[in-house]
C-alpha cells in the first residue's frame, strides 16, 4: 500500500507534486519587496543594466506584527505568480547534460548530490519517517537534485525500506524536461552493507552505490586500526564485489581525506579507479580545511591520480568552521565536478554544506567568478524543499540563513529601507521571488471568526497553499476553532494551522479534549480523552508536576509507549496576549528495536520531533506531544 501511495505521489504534475505539498511560498516569512525587470530577471546586479532600469509601480511600508518582530517591510506589487515563477525559471536555459556516471560532456556542469535523507537525517533529533522521506525525495527531484542520497540501508530495516521505496518511486519518475535522479545507497567497505545498498537500490532507472573507508592516520590507527595496506585492499575489494553485482555507477569516499596524507591518497585512489569506481568523492569529514587549503588538495588529485581524468571529482565538506560552502566552491573552482550538500545545511555536528548556498552562489556568480560553472537545480524549488525539511526534521531554520531564512530578505536599518524603497538593488542580490517564496500584496480581506471556507481558501492560494476536500476540510475546522479565541487571523496563524495538518503525516492517536486544574494548591490535574486506532475513546486523568506534565502523563498512561522527553519548546506566531502558540516536542523512545547503526558505526537511538499550534499553551503542548508519538509508532508499525 505505502509503495502505491508513493508511485502515485511522485507520478503527479510537477506543478502540484502532492496537492497538499504544493507551496509557492509564503508571503510573511520575513520582510522583502520584488521588482519588475526589463528582462523578466529576478536577480540584483549591480552589472546588469536592465535590472538598473527596474519600474516599480507602488511601494509602501507597513508595520507588521510576527515573527519579522514588528520590523517594517517594504512591500511592492506583486501582480502574477506565474510571471515570477517564469523569471526563476529563466536562470535553468541550458539542457542538463546526458548523465553518463564516470564523465560529463559539458566541462561546466556540476552535478548537485543531495545527501539531506542521509547525512542530514543524522543530526539529533532529525528522524524521518518512510512516507516522510519519499515526499522529501519527491520535492528534491523537483528541485533538479542529479543524485539522491536517499539514506544508510544497513542502518535498520526501516532505512533499507525507506531507499528501497524511493528507488522505485522517485527514481522511476521522470520529471518533465526528463530529468531522473540518481538514486544513491551509503555503505561501508563490508560485504553485508555492500548486499544492503545495492539490492536496495537497483530498481531505480540510475542506481549508485557509496562506499568509503577511513584514510586518516587518526581514523586508521584509532578506529579501524588497519595498516595503509589493509585499508587499500578493503577499498579495491569493495569496488570490486559492487562490480560483481552489476552495479556500474560506484562512487568512492576516502573518509577524513582533508586530514591523510596526500600521497596515500593518490595511491588509493588510484587503485579504486582501476577496478572500476566512477565518482571519487573528497570528504573534509571534520570541517578542518580552509579553503585555500582545500582547493589546493582537489587540485593536487588531479595532477598526481593515475586515472583521475576518467572519473568525477565531488567534494563532501563539512561546516565545522563555518566553511563547508567555501570549501565546496574552491573544490569545484579546482576541477570538482559533483558537489554533495544537504537541503537548510543540516547533518552532523555543524551540519554540511548548503545545497540553497552552493545553488544560488552558482547561478549568481558561476559567469563572472567560477568560469562559467553551471547547475541543474530549479530555484523556485528551493523554499517548499527547505520549509519540508525543516517541519519534517523539526530542525528549526536559524533567521539569519543565508537564503532561506527568516530574515533572509528582511530590512529593518532606515537607510537600507529607504534604499530599498527606491530600488531593490541597493541591498538585494536576488529576489526572494527567485527562491520560490513569493510576496503577496493584501488581498483586501480580513478573517475571523464570520469567515467561510471560500475565504479562507482564497487566502491560502493567494499564501501558496493549494489545498482541496478533506485536507480543506480540517484546516477549516481548526481555523474556526482558533477564530472564535482570537480577534484577526494573521497569515502567520493561518500558515501555523496548515503546517501542522500538512506536515503531520499519520494521525495513530488523536486528542479529542484536555483539561486542566492547576494554581497554588501544587496539584495539577489533567483529564484527557483520546481516540485510538481502534477506533475507541479512551479517558485518564492524573495529577502531575504541572498542567503540561500531568497532560504528558495522562498521554502515556494512554498510549502506553514509554518515551523520554528531549525537548520542550512555546513560541509565540504574532504578539498580544490572544496570539496563537506553536509547541514543538522532541521525544525519544526506549524501545530497543528503534535503535540503529549509524555510518561511522555507533548505535544510537532515534529521536521524533513534531509541532503544533492553539490559543492555549496547555492545548498546543499536548497535541505537539500526540503528534511526536504518532511518528514514533509509524516507525516501530513498520519494523514490525
Amino acid at each position: 500500500k505505502r509503495e502505491a501511495m508513493a508511485t502515485a505521489f511522485v507520478s503527479r504534475d510537477v506543478s502540484t507534486t502532492a496537492t497538499k505539498w504544493t507551496r509557492r511560498a509564503k508571503g510573511g516569512t520575513g520582510p522583502g519587496v520584488r521588482s519588475t525587470c526589463a528582462r523578466s530577471c529576478t536577480t540584483r546586479t549591480p552589472s546588469c543594466s536592465a535590472s538598473s532600469r527596474e519600474t516599480v509601480a507602488w511601494a509602501k511600508r507597513t508595520s507588521r506584527r510576527g515573527r519579522a518582530g514588528g520590523k517594517t517591510r517594504a512591500v511592492a506589487d506583486n501582480e502574477s505568480g506565474l510571471e515570477e515563477s517564469a523569471a526563476a525559471d529563466a536562470f535553468q536555459t541550458k539542457q542538463r547534460p546526458k548523465y553518463v556516471p564516470n564523465s560529463i560532456d559539458d566541462p561546466n556542469y556540476v552535478r548537485i548530490f543531495d545527501t539531506t535523507l542521509r547525512d542530514g537525517e543524522q543530526s539529533p533529533g532529525a528522524t524521518l519517517t518512510i512516507d516522510e522521506k519519499v515526499q522529501i525525495a519527491s520535492q528534491l527531484s523537483k528541485l533538479g537534485v542529479d543524485i539522491i542520497e536517499a539514506g544508510f540501508p544497513r542502518a535498520s530495516p526501516d532505512d533499507f525500506k525507506a531507499v528501497q521505496l524511493i528507488a522505485q518511486t522517485v527514481g522511476t519518475t521522470a520529471q518533465p524536461d526528463g530529468h531522473v535522479p540518481v538514486i544513491c545507497g551509503l555503505s561501508r567497505t563490508i560485504k553485508e552493507d555492500l548486499d544492503s545498498a545495492w539490492n536496495a537500490v537497483k530498481d531505480a532507472k540510475l542506481p549508485r552505490v557509496h562506499t568509503f573507508i577511513a584514510t586518516s592516520e587518526i581514523h586508521m590507527k584509532h578506529k579501524l586500526r588497519m595498516t595503509e595496506d589493509e585499508v587499500v585492499e578493503n577499498a579495491v575489494n569493495a569496488v570490486k564485489y559492487l562490480k560483481g553485482l552489476g552495479c556500474n555507477d560506484i562512487e568512492f569516499s576516502p573518509e577524513d581525506a582533508g586530514r591523510s596524507n596526500p600521497e596515500f591518497l593518490y595511491r588509493i585512489l588510484g587503485e579504486v579507479i582501476k577496478v572500476g569506481a566512477t565518482t571519487l568523492n573528497i570528504p573534509d569529514t571534520t570541517g578542518w580545511n580552509l579553503p585555500l587549503e582545500f582547493g589546493e588538495l582537489i587540485a593536487k588529485l588531479k595532477k598526481n591520480v593515475e586515472g583521475i581524468d576518467d572519473v568525477i571529482i565531488s567534494t563532501h565538506c563539512q561546516n565545522d568552521l563555518g566553511l563547508s560552502t567555501a570549501n565546496s566552491l574552491s573544490g569545484a573552482q579546482n576541477g570538482a565536478r559533483q558537489l554533495e550538500c544537504t537541503i537548510n545545511g543540516i547533518g552532523e555536528r555543524a551540519g554540511n554544506a548548503s545545497l540553497e548556498e552552493i545553488a544560488m552562489a552558482i547561478m549568481l556568480r558561476g559567469d563572472q567568478e567560477l568560469g562559467g560553472l553551471r547547475t541543474g537545480i530549479v530555484p523556485k524549488h528551493i523554499h517548499m524543499a527547505s520549509k519540508m525539511v525543516s517541519e519534517y526534521s523539526g530542525m528549526v531554520i536559524q533567521p539569519h540563513k543565508a537564503i532561506v531564512g527568516m530574515n533572509a530578505f528582511a530590512h529593518e536599518s532606515g537607510i537600507h529601507q529607504d534604499g530599498m524603497l527606491k530600488s531593490k538593488e541597493t541591498y538585494e542580490i536576488m529576489s526572494p521571488e527567485t527562491i520560490g517564496l513569493n510576496r503577496n500584496v493584501e488581498a483586501g480581506i480580513v478573517l475571523g471568526k464570520h469567515s467561510g471556507r471560500h475565504a479562507v481558501k482564497t487566502r491560502l492560494s493567494e499564501m501558496g497553499y493549494v489545498i482541496e476536500n478533506e485536507d480543506l476540510d480540517e484546516v477549516f475546522k481548526r481555523f474556526k476553532a482558533v477564530a472564535d479565541k482570537k480577534k484577526g487571523i494573521q497569515d502567520e496563524d493561518l500558515e501555523a494551522l496548515v503546517s501542522e495538518h500538512l506536515f503531520q503525516t499519520t494521525y495513530i492517536w488523536e486528542l479529542l479534549e484536555a483539561q486542566v486544574v492547576c494554581g497554588t494548591m501544587e496539584m495539577p490535574t489533567a483529564t484527557v480523552k483520546m481516540r485510538g486506532p481502534d477506533g475507541m475513546e479512551h479517558i485518564e486523568s492524573v495529577v502531575g508536576k504541572g498542567p503540561v506534565d500531568a497532560c504528558y502523563k495522562a498521554v502515556d498512561r494512554i498510549v502506553k509507549s514509554p518515551v523520554v522527553l528531549l525537548d520542550y519548546s512555546v513560541n509565540a506566531v504574532t504578539e498580544g496576549i490572544d496570539a496563537l502558540a506553536v509547541t514543538r516536542v522532541s521525544i525519544e523512545s526506549t524501545d530497543e528495536r528503534l535503535s540503529y547503526e549509524s555510518a561511522s558505526g555507533l548505535t544510537r537511538k532515534r529521536s521524533f520531533t513534531a509541532q503544533a499550534s492553539d490559543t492555549d499553551i496547555v492545548v498546543s503542548s499536548t497535541r505537539a506531544y500526540v503528534n511526536a508519538l504518532c511518528k514514533m509508532l509509524t516507525v516501530l508499525k513498520n519494523i514490525q
